[in-house]
């Protein structure tokens, strides 16, 4: 095991970091620009809110459906490369759709193999650290590296040639991280985690894995207070790109506002990665909710495009702190053997399902009470979740002082009972 973890590997890592960095590019043009192309089609934004909403009901299932066929097989590459082909047929199609019910269809085909890739990438990106001995945040950064990259060079290639372009930009970078995944080195299961693994038993069956996840009453808790936080964070990812056109923004700025949430990101996941097991998660999650309050209420105050693009610097302490804080508590809390399920169900709440809701609302909002008023809504989210974070923290910390105090007066009534002149047993609290 030590020769394995000693091991530079860095060979399947920087496969791997490729494979990140490309892709992000994907979730570039989904994100981002594929609003824009709607509305060249000539969509009305709550065509375009629907739209975006529709994916996140497909991803619910499919998230699931593709995680727990990688945790039963044992592999996440074969997952992957159907999953990519899947997309890259897709978008071919869509490229040739211009009815808004056709484009509905095919684009809740395109989500079903398209949310599934980021969740399984993560979780080979952690095994894969994990068996050298490395941060998971090492390879991940090359995600954002990846996003900040197509980010800017997608803005200026589609200034110059049109929104219209969008689909063909899709297609070629899927094809390039098809490519990649040829030399990608399948994650192996933990030997130690398959030991421990609890053996299944006849009333287990089909999804016991998931039973065992959402039996944990403080994961639970986490996934619902993160589900309100995400509708804030999901509104201003769907609408950014539309509230900029609106300020007179042309791609090419469109580019460097997503540029900047990139760039801003990558300081703070060396940070703490470097850092962060000095901080608790929960603070962590507190302050990133704060933040994220802060952040939406200033893009309700901003009119102008550049102001935006530097509030998006804000992505660093709101998204950049969420993530990987949020990734650590995860690890913590699920199994090696159900770590993709558990990663899908994250995703599930983060993009999924609150992406449904923010979608189909955040358009309805933001056509009939503005921009302003749409920012201000998310805001509020934020501080709802801000509010959670620090219920669940204080909480804790008070069943943590509780327990031990008891551990204590347990400790003293021992040592009367015992009786006089007899020494006390050693390490009788521990």
């Amino acid at each position: 095991m030590f020769s394995e973890r000693s091991g530079s590997g860095s060979g399947e890592q920087n496969w791997l970091r490729s494979f990140m960095f490309t892709v992000f590019g994907t979730s570039v043009l989904v994100v981002s620009y594929f609003p824009l192309f709607y509305t060249h089609l000539g969509f009305s934004s709550s065509q375009v809110g629907y739209l975006y909403s529709l994916g996140p009901l497909i991803s619910i299932l499919s998230n699931l459906f593709w995680s727990m066929i990688s945790d039963r097989l044992g592999t996440i590459k074969k997952i992957m490369v159907i999953l990519l082909a899947g997309q890259l047929v897709l978008a071919l199609l869509l490229a040739r759709a211009t009815e808004f019910s056709s484009v509905m269809i095919i684009l809740s085909l395109f989500y079903f193999f398209y949310y599934p890739v980021f969740p399984l990438a993560d979780t080979m990106a952690i095994k894969t650290a994990t068996r050298y001995g490395r941060n998971f945040i090492t390879i991940r950064v090359f995600g954002s590296l990846g996003y900040a990259f197509f980010a800017l060079t997608v803005g200026y290639v589609l200034r110059a040639v049109g929104s219209s372009w969008s689909m063909a930009v899709c297609i070629a970078i899927v094809i390039a991280a098809l490519l990649i995944t040829i030399p990608l080195k399948d994650a192996k299961r933990d030997p130690a985690a398959l030991k421990n693994k609890p053996e299944k038993s006849h009333k287990g069956g089909k999804g016991s894995g998931l039973k065992e996840i959402l039996l944990q009453k403080e994961v639970l808790s986490f996934f619902g207070i993160v589900f309100i936080l995400a509708l804030g964070h999901r509104m201003n990812e769907a609408f950014l790109t539309i509230s900029l056109k609106q300020l007179g923004a042309g791609e090419e700025i469109i580019g460097w506002a997503l540029l900047a949430s990139a760039l801003s990101e990558i300081p703070v996941f060396f940070l703490l990665s470097k850092y962060g097991e000095r901080f608790k998660e929960l603070p962590l999650l507190v302050f990133a909710s704060l933040m994220y309050a802060l952040r939406f209420l200033l893009m309700s105050y901003a009119h102008a495009p550049l102001a935006m693009v530097a509030i998006q610097a804000m992505h660093s302490v709101t998204f950049g702190v969420f993530y990987v804080t949020s990734v650590r508590y995860i690890t913590r809390m699920i199994p090696d053997h159900l770590r993709a399920t558990g990663m899908a169900l994250f995703t599930i709440v983060w993009s999924s399902a609150s992406g449904l809701l923010s979608g189909a609302f955040g358009g309805i909002i933001y056509e009939n009470a503005g921009r302003s008023t749409f920012y201000m809504v998310a805001a509020l989210f934020s501080i709802l979740a801000f509010g959670g974070f620090l219920v669940k923290y204080l909480l804790s910390s008070n069943t943590k002082f509780a327990s031990e105090a008891s551990l204590k007066k347990q400790a003293v009534q021992t040592q009367d009972s015992q009786p006089p002149g007899t020494a006390p047993a050693e390490n009788s609290t521990l």
